[in-house]
């Protein structure tokens, strides 16, 4: 894979004064500016969309004592235009293509000769983006990095709250004007700020590698920055060697919020692909009996840790299209050995290449790769790093094809680190892997392409014990524009079992859903993900409506557009696959008509099939109708969605 710079201008220098002078670097397009200033001997920068200041006088700087903290001055710049393409094996746009501005600026302390370090800074025509890149020291400890963002009027904010550094990444979204957000607590990104005028911004990072993952906290309007800490050395949340660098800084943004959506800022600032040879990587859609707590009907043998129930489960994968089959154990004890107390910690003793004693763990990897399904497992993060060779070399012998690797929960430097060196690993190995328990993804799917999906969200799972009713549709619909933002997300969909929200109860065997059919089969499209979860026990699809669409979409996306999307209210995205279209739209609790354009389709007519709600959803959600007519780009489809509905479409050029 490579990737092509176009340089379109000769690069320009010039010498800049530490008292006057300002950077100024435009998008493309001419509507974006990102302009960074020296201010009282740091720097200070301003964000302006359209000429509307959205982010204005904010300053930077470090909390660290091998760094200069104040006198800095801004050297020779040199500023140019370029392109760069790449291939997405995964992701949401098989070819990208995306042009930018850039800057690099060295700066220096009080008397040096030589910058200390440079900022980079580019401009996309949907981002700006900045990080910094030191040199000339042996090593580096910084504490925290005193990024403010001061944003322009009173924006609406959408934040995620987390209760410490240490955390799942998973709870309910605020949506106040951001004076009103709570002060001082860690607010997770990304940040959504919807401002009066129509603009939408989104606060992220990306190319998170070797480095603390960043939160920020509110206070009187403004937002500050803080680095997850280390657990190793007090104090100190990043410890750099020479010619370090951080994460990318980015600011998204948008006059509709369906480009937040579509953009691929995030890859575009991503390290290139380091796996030479992708051609094995395969996308697909799994089983994942956990979910249902591996129910399953009358039977002549005992359903738990053993080859005939694994068999069952990959019998019905082998018979519905699905690539994958989980396993992962049952009830408290894993598919291995383990002398733990439980999932949540893995004993002194577990081995991931020893199945538990119960589960010929090898007679089911035959048994699968006999019905053409392949095998992927869940397990302990410290179970599988204390090893990883060995377990790999293992995993290659069985022919295991990828793993879910479970309560990292963590995002200090470590845990970031640790976490690359799995992807790298198993890379090496051929390995997929799908992050659970773990912070949002920066972006590097595109650098570790076998990176299908990672949790860092509150998601269907929870309906297992929801007492608090955080999970429905009013949470589903915050998703494409927070935690999406940043990447694919593991939302263990397919529950097949909804009822009306004043009937819901909690069950932890085959678990209970709110939302309508058709809202659940939308979510496939609306949700990215390269291992999309069909995680109800078989009985619970067989012989019913919708499980045909399940059956038939794909999970590799050459396009994605969004052709309809009002934040906290619904979302129609159409995502590509060779010549078909996709379409998935989820509603809110609010029932609502909406008009869908299909100005994405291509020439000439083409065969929509319709899944969508019907009126007697309020009663029983699990009933939906099916439509098929000829449609066209110039047609806008109105569709009525009901409290918690949706509807799903595939569209087929006619020949």
């Amino acid at each position: 894979m490579r990737i092509r710079y176009l340089l379109c201008l000769i690069a320009a220098f010039c010498a800049l004064s530490a008292t006057a002078a300002s950077v100024r670097v435009t998008s493309p397009d001419r509507h974006l500016v990102f302009t960074l200033s020296p201010s009282e001997g740091t720097l200070q920068y301003n964000l302006s969309y359209q000429r509307e200041i959205l982010v204005q006088n904010s300053s930077l700087g470090f909390d660290s004592a091998d760094i200069p903290c104040s006198h800095w001055k801004i050297g020779q710049t040199e500023k140019g235009y370029a392109v760069e393409e790449y291939v997405l094996p995964v992701g949401k746009k098989s070819h990208v293509r995306e042009s930018y501005n850039y800057a690099s600026l060295p700066v220096y302390g009080k008397g040096d000769k030589e910058p200390f370090m440079y900022v980079h800074i580019k401009v996309f025509n949907d981002a700006a983006a900045f990080r910094y890149e030191f040199c000339n020291t042996e090593t580096l400890q910084i504490r925290n990095e005193l990024m403010e963002i001061r944003p322009s009027g009173t924006p609406l904010a959408t934040a995620l709250f987390v209760p410490g550094f240490i955390n799942t990444h998973e709870g309910p979204y605020t949506r106040v004007p951001l004076p009103a957000l709570e002060k001082d607590r860690l607010i997770d990104m990304p940040l959504l700020l919807e401002y009066p005028s129509g603009r939408y911004l989104a606060i992220m990072e990306a190319n998170l590698v070797d480095y603390a993952g960043m939160y920020l906290v509110c206070g009187g309007g403004n937002l500050k920055s803080r680095l997850s800490p280390r657990l190793d050395i007090p104090g100190v949340s990043v410890l750099l060697d020479a010619h370090g660098r951080t994460p990318w800084r980015v600011f998204q943004v948008a006059d509709r919020p369906g480009a937040l959506i579509e953009s691929t800022v995030l890859t575009s600032l991503a390290d290139p692909c380091k796996v030479e040879d992708t051609s094995w990587l395969k996308p697909g859609k799994t089983t994942f009996p956990w979910w249902n707590d591996t129910a399953m009907p009358d039977t002549t043998f005992q359903r738990g840790n053993n080859f005939l129930t694994n068999k069952y489960y990959i019998d019905f994968a082998a018979d519905h299209n699905l690539e994958y089959h989980s396993v992962y154990g049952y009830a408290d004890m894993p598919w291995y050995t383990d002398d733990g107390p439980g999932f949540g910690l893995a004993g002194p003793n577990a081995d991931l290449t020893r199945p538990a004693s119960v589960l010929d763990f090898p007679a089911v990897c035959r048994y699968a790769a006999s019905r053409g399904v392949d095998i992927h497992v869940w397990l302990n993060w410290a179970a599988l790093y204390k090893d990883i060779d060995r377990v790999f070399d293992q995993f290659n012998i069985w022919g295991v094809k990828g793993m879910m690797v479970d309560f990292m929960d963590r995002d200090d430097q470590e845990m970031i680190r640790i976490q690359e060196t799995i992807l790298r690993k198993a890379a090496q190995h051929r390995l997929f892997i799908q992050f659970h328990g773990a912070s949002k993804p920066s972006g590097l799917w595109r650098t570790w392409p076998n990176e299908f999906t990672r949790e860092g969200t509150l998601n269907y799972e929870v309906y297992k014990w929801d007492t608090a009713r955080l999970m429905g549709p009013d949470h589903d619909i915050m998703m494409p524009f927070t935690r999406l933002l940043a990447g694919p997300a593991d939302y263990h969909l397919g529950g097949f079992r909804s009822l009306p929200p004043d009937k819901w109860r909690v069950r932890y065997t085959r678990p209970f859903v709110t939302g309508t059919r058709s809202h659940m089969l939308a979510m496939y499209i609306v949700m990215e993900s390269y291992l999309s979860m069909v995680c109800d026990e078989p009985d619970a699809y067989r012989g019913q409506p919708g499980f045909d669409f399940i059956m038939s979409i794909p999970t590799r996306w050459d396009d994605t557009v969004v052709p309809d999307a009002r934040v906290s209210e619904y979302v129609a995205v159409a995502r590509k696959n060779g010549e078909k279209w996709y379409l998935g739209c989820i509603n809110n609790s609010k029932e609502r008509t909406v008009s869908i354009p299909l100005s994405f389709l291509g020439d000439g007519k083409w065969k929509l099939r319709l899944y969508r709600d019907v009126p007697l959803c309020e009663e029983d959600p699990n009933l939906l109708e099916v439509e098929e007519f000829n449609v066209g780009a110039k047609d806008e489809l109105p569709v009525h969605l009901a409290s918690g509905g949706g509807c799903a479409m595939i569209l087929t050029p006619e020949e």
